[in-house]
């Protein structure tokens, strides 16, 4: 977006959202195709953010956060897979969950170690993108609950 006038609140908001969208998509994405971090993220900034194909017109992101969270899913990977394997109920340890909530969680827990927005705020939108990609699921729910206890482990102080 390119404009001499500052961008309001709600503006750079919805610009933050739509990032962490397209984070558990690209990383989702690396997921099934074996794309690098940097193949992924040039392809996004090229083809997504601001993209219009045919009649659909795609939201432009906050580069940086972007940016951010699929390099730190990526680079924290281990430590976050841990985290979220200690959420998960035994029986499913993140390996046997869907590969889009994989990416979700990797990109929510990206944000929640390696950022200082509040865990209140990650929750709220990463629960926001479960119910865009499963709108008549109870993962939405289940994501709430999942990232509720990442958070009180990686930002204990903050609750």
């Amino acid at each position: 977006m390119t404009t001499d006038t500052p961008l309001s609140g709600n503006a750079k908001r919805k610009m933050k959202s739509a990032s962490r969208f397209y984070a558990v998509q690209a990383l989702y994405q690396m997921e099934v195709s074996g794309q690098t971090t940097d193949s992924v993220i040039v392809e996004f900034l090229d083809h997504r953010f601001g993209a219009i194909y045919e009649d659909m017109e795609f939201v432009e992101g906050d580069v940086d956060l972007f940016r951010a969270l699929v390099k730190d899913a990526v680079n924290h990977q281990a430590q976050i897979d841990q985290m979220t394997d200690r959420a998960l109920v035994a029986k499913w340890p993140i390996a046997r969950i869907d590969p889009t909530l994989r990416g979700l969680f990797r990109a929510a827990g990206a944000e929640l170690t390696q950022s200082d927005t509040p865990p209140k705020v990650v929750i709220k939108e990463f629960v926001d993108i479960a119910s865009a990609f499963f709108p008549d699921g109870k993962e939405p729910r289940f994501v709430n609950a999942v990232l509720d206890h990442i958070a009180r482990e990686a930002r204990p102080d903050q609750f």
